[in-house]
């Protein structure tokens, strides 16, 4: 990928137990996107991002930064890429604006008030510049993680789990903020439990299952490929069991046999919809409504772990 500002290959983790927690990752990361990196607890995400960053070596394989070796130009990389931990680390009787500046100063920038108050700003932490780490709410301490990550002004900032143990409003916010600096050109890799969050914010998706990444794709290409329709009928008149002469769709009954469901792949030559609805006619069988809903996200997301698991 040309216009590439992370590109990743072959890169793999081993710890001396024998757990592989990297298994060959091939990833590029497009300049000034949103990439979201989906994966179940122990996939290997925050083992990936702590090998970009620097804090974990890697067993094999290649990061280059902006197209500069991240291990043998580590200030390079260093400086380039901002990272927000799981964790909430900081100094709790320090002040946010010290907290922040003191982070910018172990970069090696040199001081520039300026600049940090209007990163305070734009965070909406100038009201609470004053105040100590340990007087703030989580909501806030997660904005300050951010300015900390942002003080030196990296191309690239990592997030890791962003809105973890924040409220619905919270979340909204830090949204807004994604948004926001994606709109001054910085390149964002975020993971996330929430499905919706990717859903809502992402360029594009990857799926990492047991330290492989089985898919990267941007996200509505990701969403047709492997998006699936459910078809469902609500019928007049509640089935015990589906009558054999359907089972050649392999339907589902729901809501203790008031609905049939029937799921089909939307880029199918024939999706099967028609032929249903001509025999669930022919059969006598009687229908209220009928509604269709695209997959979410979520729903590829699942079945595409599930299908990994299988292997």
């Amino acid at each position: 990928m040309t216009d590439a500002i992370l590109s990743i290959r072959g890169l793999r983790k081993a710890y001396a137990s024998g757990t592989e927690a990297l298994k060959a990752v091939d990833l590029d990361i497009r300049r000034g996107e949103i990439f979201a990196l989906l994966g179940p607890n122990g996939a290997g995400k925050t083992t990936l991002i702590n090998i970009v960053c620097g804090i974990v070596t890697p067993s094999g394989g290649t990061v280059l930064v902006d197209g500069k070796d991240h291990l043998e130009d580590y200030r390079h990389a260093r400086s380039r890429i901002g990272l927000v931990p799981q964790e909430l680390t900081t100094d709790a009787f320090e002040s946010v604006l010290s907290t922040v500046t003191f982070s910018r100063g172990l970069f090696g920038k040199r001081r520039d008030p300026a600049k940090i108050e209007t990163l305070l700003k734009r965070l909406s932490l100038w009201d609470k510049r004053k105040a100590k780490m340990m007087e703030l709410s989580g909501g806030m301490k997660r904005r300050v993680m951010i300015a900390k990550a942002l003080s030196h002004e990296p191309d690239i900032l990592f997030l890791d789990e962003p809105t973890a143990g924040v409220d619905v409003e919270l979340r909204r916010d830090m949204w807004d903020i994604v948004r926001k600096l994606k709109s001054d050109g910085t390149t964002i890799i975020l993971t996330t439990h929430y499905i919706e969050e990717a859903e809502e914010m992402a360029d594009r998706v990857g799926v990492i299952s047991r330290g492989e990444l089985i898919a990267a794709e941007d996200k509505h290409v990701l969403m047709q490929k492997l998006g699936r329709k459910t078809l469902k009928l609500t019928l007049a008149e509640p089935m015990a069991e589906i009558p054999g002469e359907l089972a050649e769709w392999n339907l589902e009954l729901e809501d203790e046999g008031h609905i049939l469901c029937y799921r089909f792949d939307t880029n199918a030559e024939k999706t099967g919809v028609p032929s249903l609805l001509r025999r669930v006619s022919d059969l006598g069988i009687g229908f209220k409504d009928l509604s269709t809903r695209q997959s979410s996200l979520e729903d590829i997301f699942v079945g595409l772990v599930h299908e990994e698991r299988a292997k």
